[in-house]
């Protein structure tokens, strides 16, 4: 594909200078994503091959600053909230993948990947269990570019149904939480929703990331096989975090300063994850797991909202 600007200096410039506009208050979630899937298809990205380790420490970074932003009550309040809708869901996304991915003859480590990533927190949660069940290459990369995509698409399609619906700051923020894949979408959406909406997706998508540890023991039952375990770390430091600011009141006087950076971080991480997603990328997602992405992702959205209403 040819693109627009092909002096490879000059990309590198443009890319810079709209990833700093991405960290001032002018830009929302949405639009950063925008921005870098823009970038992405009009110019490419000249630092595609080493932004994938950043933009995961970048976004554990950025999720441990927003926990200076909630007291220990505010969270168990909020996880207390989610238990039960978030075991129903993953359970329920696991059998419903396994079905229909037989039903479409899918492989069924690419079936597992895509179950696993709709059920817990989509790119997590597919790294987590890949060593384990040792799908092959183009079926992580397949999986990651569907996720990625629907991840996309909720960032911008969930604000205006919560705002349609007239959805209320908790309903919303546990509605992202259990409906959209990726931590990175969750935290963006509900950012744009609100600052009550964005303290509960967070801590609810936080605790239903720690079913990657269970998850992944099941997962070497149900494969056979023996392997490492990958646990969300950075998890332990948003819990800190919170820790922190209930019972030392000396970072009450940061924790408003450090929300705010947290926040332009996640737009940042949002604008390099839309940098990494191309039209070569798009193309190469097939009907049959994308078919069965986006019925699992509907269905979860779908059922989740209704739960929470009723």
């Amino acid at each position: 594909m040819k693109y627009f600007i092909q002096n490879e200096n000059i990309k590198k410039i443009v890319f810079i200078l709209l990833a700093v506009f991405c960290l001032t208050p002018f830009i929302s979630s949405p639009i950063a994503l925008l921005l870098g899937f823009i970038l992405a298809v009009f110019m490419g990205n000249p630092f595609e091959k080493s932004l994938h380790q950043y933009i995961h420490l970048l976004l554990q970074i950025s999720i441990v600053g927003l926990g200076f932003g909630l007291k220990l009550n505010e969270a168990l309040e909020a996880g207390k909230s989610g238990l039960i809708l978030t075991v129903i869901s993953i359970f329920t996304v696991m059998i419903l993948g396994y079905f229909i991915g037989k039903m479409l003859k899918l492989e069924r480590p690419l079936s597992y990947l895509i179950s696993v990533g709709t059920a817990i927190c989509g790119g997590s949660a597919i790294a987590a269990t890949s060593p384990i069940i040792k799908p092959s290459t183009k079926q992580i990369s397949l999986a990651l570019a569907i996720i990625f995509t629907l991840n996309s698409i909720a960032l911008f399609v969930y604000p205006a149904i919560g705002h349609w619906l007239n959805l209320s700051q908790e309903q919303f923020g546990l509605w992202c939480a259990v409906g959209i894949h990726d931590t990175s979408s969750v935290v963006g959406a509900a950012s744009k929703y609100g600052n009550e909406a964005l303290k509960i997706a967070t801590t609810v998508k936080l605790a239903r990331a720690l079913w990657i540890i269970p998850m992944s023991l099941i997962t070497m039952i149900i494969f056979k096989k023996e392997s490492k375990i990958k646990i969300p770390w950075f998890i332990g430091y948003f819990i800190l975090a919170i820790l922190l600011n209930t019972y030392f009141p000396f970072f009450d006087t940061l924790s408003s300063g450090i929300t705010v950076i947290a926040k332009s971080g996640l737009n940042l991480t949002l604008f390099l994850i839309g940098s990494t997603l191309s039209i070569q990328t798009l193309k190469t997602i097939d009907f049959k797991p994308l078919a069965l992405a986006v019925f699992l992702w509907v269905f979860i959205s779908v059922g989740s909202l209704l739960f929470i209403m009723n």
